[in-house]
């Protein structure tokens, strides 16, 4: 193996309040040389998520923190550059959990083979990857189905705008909210919602009422605050709530108090349940089959904002938090 110089991103403090560039460094890495067993990836693309904030804080969570002086870690689509393992070839694309770095060694067992012929391979980041499994997960977790109305918020986002999709091929009139005119016709017009908003113009509860006056059956939460205290609100009878994330309050130095409406779930018999992505993964195959289906046949589209360079990263993810993507949110590390 010639030898490999990567570039990788440290976390070297942890932040308070919103993410800044002097809690990351840029390290160089010189790989050692291939063992009986491993294989050489080069990045192409690399995922940052908002989840990834919550990793920033020393605290026991569904997963580990990040640690300080150490390479951060999130998806990423890769070429196989080389390779001492016969599951893998040069020229194989894979996804790992190995993104933040230019190269990495890893074993067979720690990569995903792809294909190819689907472009653009950052897809395997956005609707065929987490986000879109998210929202899969999420739909079919609560069982919607075809005349549900279904509301979203952080709509034009990772998740959201293909938990919207995927609620349309169901059959569901889809309401989404978000935070710029932009985002709102993006939701309109590529996206197919019946409905959509932008959260700062107005209260969001009158908003959502206008949107949906009869009600709604089912809220997709990617937001939480005032936002899920809205959909409370407007939720009809056994209504079901996916607790998919909580962007509003991730870089909070406090906890903010509840919903001063959670009685809703008692008086109008809610089911709110937590969604965990990787609790899903033996279903992953099924996921697969049926999104990447909708994708190739043209009626699921995979919107991305793409950033050039891992120079680029923290900016991107710090962008997260101040409304820069729409969709997915992307680093092309060539």
């Amino acid at each position: 193996m010639t030898e490999i110089i990567s570039r990788e991103i440290h976390l070297v403090s942890r932040p308070q309040g919103l993410p800044s560039a002097d809690n990351f460094t840029m390290v160089q890495t010189r790989l050692e040389p291939l063992r009986d067993q491993q294989v050489l990836v080069r990045n192409l693309f690399m995922s940052v998520d908002p989840y990834m904030r919550g990793r920033m804080i020393d605290r026991k969570s569904y997963v580990p923190p990040f640690e300080l002086g150490k390479p951060l870690d999130g998806s990423a689509v890769g070429e196989v550059m080389e390779s001492r393992a016969d599951e893998f070839k040069p020229g194989d694309i894979v996804t790992s959990g190995f993104g933040w770095r230019e190269y990495f060694i890893a074993s067979p067992k720690e990569l995903h083979p792809v294909r190819r012929d689907v472009q653009p391979l950052s897809v395997y980041l956005g609707v065929l990857g987490m986000p879109g499994m998210t929202a899969w997960a999420g739909l079919t977790m609560v069982d919607v189905k075809a005349g549900d109305i279904v509301y979203i918020s952080g709509a034009a986002g990772a998740v959201g705008h293909v938990a919207g999709q995927l609620a349309k091929l169901r059959g569901c009139r889809v309401i989404g909210s978000a935070g710029s005119p932009e985002k709102v016709k993006f939701l309109l017009e590529e996206c197919g919602f019946d409905a959509a908003f932008n959260y700062k113009s107005g209260p969001i509860s009158d908003q959502l009422n206008r949107a949906a006056p009869d009600g709604i059956d089912v809220y997709f939460d990617n937001v939480g605050g005032e936002t899920l205290e809205a959909a409370l609100s407007a939720m009809r009878l056994h209504g079901r709530i996916i607790a998919c994330g909580s962007i509003s309050s991730y870089n909070d130095e406090k906890p903010r108090p509840g919903p001063s409406n959670l009685f809703n779930i008692t008086t109008k018999r809610l089911m709110m349940q937590g969604l965990i992505v990787r609790d899903w993964m033996d279903r992953q195959k099924e996921f697969e089959k049926e999104v990447r289906a909708y994708f190739q046949d043209g009626k699921l589209k995979n919107k991305e904002t793409v950033v050039d360079g891992i120079d680029q990263a923290v900016d991107a993810f710090i962008g997260l938090f101040k409304g820069q993507n729409i969709g997915k949110m992307v680093v092309r590390l060539t």
